[in-house]
């Protein structure tokens, strides 16, 4: 086999002449991997033939270094691989001006370059420093030149036919490797994708493998299982049992998830709590550490023995409950930041002895910056990952990052937006370069992408700047963005709506946070407490509305300007692109819907606090005569978000049935409570 391609190397300076004159009707097609080639790889060489077999007719083979005789065939052929797995690589990239081994251009890092065998046949060399980096040759190559969109599923966009010519309209180089070397999408609060198929809390296999296909594409090479564990609120707080009373963990089901992401050439991480339904641990000794250190161990030595999570590759803790989602209190009497020195080392102690030189790695939420910030330290081999506030932007900063491996924990997504995006890779340019630049934190990023659908600008904006953050600029990356789907008239348009759009959340005021505005102001108008499962009931009080009303109004008047160019471009896309309306339009509408409904609830609870200070009985009139309007606005809620998007795909994505429970959602039986309180103070 060497020998053929040896003699190549004789034939190359005649062939380059013949490079441009090469017939064009090609009939095959082959991706030639080496004899040793992973799974991942072999992986990624099909996807590779399935996006070729999208943009140009003709027969695509995956084929063998070793199938000499095919090597001799006419075609256009692919050399796909690394130096350590396919041997043509190191014989032919040596006879061309871009180097490749395992430390250049380095891990993550790839090539692409051309040549011409000794048969006159063009072909195309896409190699990598590792598997990782010939990922990302591979799908920069599709994207770049073939076309394919990585968000394919989820935008709709298919590519073009391309011509011989195309294949090879490129110039040779090399892809450096990402400044980030872990990037980690977080699979948290993704009801909407587990339900919108039918099936409650339970994952599409079509759709979650898609958004890990989708992501390593994105240069995502990790992802973080959560919800997808069995968290403790599907199994235990009483909204979710009523949705799904008989939920129980698919542990199987799992397991065959876990060997995909693997499969793609993602690894796996596990924030290695102890609520989750796969083997819960009771939530009374998660607050006592002293008392109950070895229900704790042997519970997370139940993990590592008997469950999927024996698969996990990065170890993620945060200093917190372990069971759930908040700041741990001891009922012992002790001090956190000396339990969680010991929790450190006690479970990464664990992890050496059970996977040894796995990564580990420490999130330190709202209070573990704060307790980092007061001396609280991991052991050395221990990453550290700074939190956003959820909305991009950072509450506290470390006071000394003290020689760790610094990274970040940052939010495409966020559960009080978890209908609308935030879209802001203005913010994420600022934000990253200053982390990068003054902490150091380009050892890791975390990301938050919720239910994914709805985020996948900032999701891509993250993975970018964690590319490379010398080339991005927000703006730039705004408008190659939105023109990769719309023209570049409608294009425009698109990227002032999502401006306007972001402007209106400022103050983390999200689509959930004004649902709990709308509690309160429903609370106040029909006189009753607000009731929480588990937790005290707050009374009414008109401060709480009247707090309010300032930034509902703001919010309203940026929604207006948002909603006028998002349906300016609309009218300018072709046959009316569904992804437009999906992406752009629709979630401006939706959450203008919503917040005319407060905004009325808003003016009724003025009327009301004008009757009960001065007994004007005609404030109380005009209070009551809102409710109509309240109830059509409110039905025109529900039946826009039941309609859902133009795509039948998308049925159902919308459906308040199926939407995340948090903060509640208003219903026709809360306006009849308001109804007949105001009529109550009528008499």
């Amino acid at each position: 086999m060497l020998l053929f391609f040896k003699k190549l190397f004789g034939f190359i300076a005649v062939f380059l002449v013949m490079f441009s004159c090469v017939d064009n009707s090609v009939e095959n097609y082959y991706l030639v991997v080496g004899a040793s080639a992973t799974n991942v790889e072999l992986s990624t060489a099909n996807d590779l033939k399935n996006d070729l077999s999208k943009v140009i007719d003709g027969t695509i083979q995956i084929i063998t270094e070793s199938d000499q005789e095919i090597l001799k065939e006419k075609g256009i052929f692919f050399i796909l691989g690394c130096p350590q797995s396919n041997t043509l690589i190191p014989e032919l990239t040596a006879q061309t001006n871009i180097k490749l081994s395992s430390e250049i251009p380095g891990a993550r890092g790839g090539i692409w370059s051309k040549t011409v065998l000794p048969n006159g046949q063009k072909a195309i060399i896409i190699g990598g420093s590792d598997v990782e980096g010939l990922q990302y040759a591979i799908y920069d190559y599709s994207k770049e030149i073939l076309g394919v969109d990585p968000l394919e599923y989820w935008t709709g966009k298919l590519p073009g036919k391309k011509t011989t010519e195309d294949l090879f309209s490129f110039t040779s180089k090399t892809i450096a490797p990402p400044k980030v070397p872990m990037l980690t999408y977080f699979e948290n609060d993704v009801d909407e994708l587990a339900n919108y198929r039918g099936k409650l809390l339970e994952y599409d296999w079509e759709s979650y493998t898609e958004l890990i296909n989708s992501l390593v594409r994105l240069r995502y090479n990790s992802i973080q299982l959560f919800d997808m564990l069995g968290r403790p609120e599907f199994f235990i707080r009483p909204e979710y049992k009523a949705l799904k009373p008989d939920y129980k963990i698919d542990i199987d089901y799992v397991d065959r998830m876990i060997d995909y992401a693997h499969e793609k050439g993602m690894k796996v991480a596990v924030d290695f709590a102890l609520g989750y339904q796969i083997h819960p641990m009771e939530a009374e000794k998660a607050d006592c550490w002293k008392r109950y250190k070895e229900d704790w161990l042997q519970a997370w030595r139940y993990y590592f023995e008997n469950t999927p999570l024996a698969k996990t590759d990065i170890f993620i803790l945060r200093p917190r409950h372990q069971v759930w989602d908040w700041e741990y209190e001891s009922t012992c009497g002790e001090s956190k930041i000396e339990v969680f020195n010991e929790v450190y080392k006690a479970f990464g102690n664990l992890v050496d002895e059970y996977k040894p030189k796995a990564q580990k790695v420490l999130v330190c939420y709202s209070d573990g910056m704060e307790m980092w910030n007061e001396g609280f330290r991991p052991p050395t081999d221990w990453t550290v990952l700074w939190s956003d506030h959820g909305f991009g932007d950072f509450e506290h900063l470390p006071n000394t990052t003290d020689g760790y491996k610094f990274g970040t924990y940052m939010h495409a997504g966020y559960w009080l937006n978890h209908t609308v995006h935030n879209p802001y890779p203005e913010k994420v340019e600022k934000v990253m370069k200053e982390m990068f630049q003054t902490y150091g934190a380009d050892n890791y990023c975390l990301v938050n992408g919720q239910n994914f659908r709805p985020f996948l600008l900032n999701l891509e904006a993250y993975s970018e700047v964690c590319n490379n953050p010398d080339t991005f600029n927000g703006d730039a990356f705004y408008k190659t963005w939105t023109e990769r789907y719309f023209t570049k008239e409608a294009a425009q348009y698109a990227v002032s709506s999502m401006k306007w759009l972001h402007k209106a959340q400022e103050g983390r005021k999200g689509y959930v946070e004004h649902l709990w505005e709308i509690r309160e102001a429903v609370s106040y108008l029909s006189n009753a407490p607000i009731r929480r499962p588990g937790k005290t009931p707050i009374p009414f009080d008109y401060k709480r509305v009247e707090g309010d009303l300032e930034n509902t109004a703001r919010c309203q008047n940026y929604l207006q300007k948002s909603l006028e160019v998002a349906q300016k471009g609309y009218q300018l896309t072709q046959e009316k692109d569904n992804f437009y309306h999906a992406y752009i339009l629709l979630p401006v509408v939706l959450y203008s819907d919503l917040i005319a409904f407060e905004t009325t609830l808003h003016n009724m609870a003025v009327l009301k606090k004008e009757f009960e200070d001065t007994k004007n009985r005609i404030a109380l009139d005009e209070a009551k005569s809102l409710l109509s309007k309240a109830k059509k606005q409110l039905e025109t809620i529900y039946q826009r978000r039941a309609s859902g998007d133009l795509d039948k795909k998308w049925n159902n994505w919308y459906s308040i049935k199926i939407r995340r429970q948090n903060n509640g959602f208003p219903t026709i039986e809360m306006l009849a409570e308001i109804e007949s309180n105001l009529n109550k103070m009528t008499l």
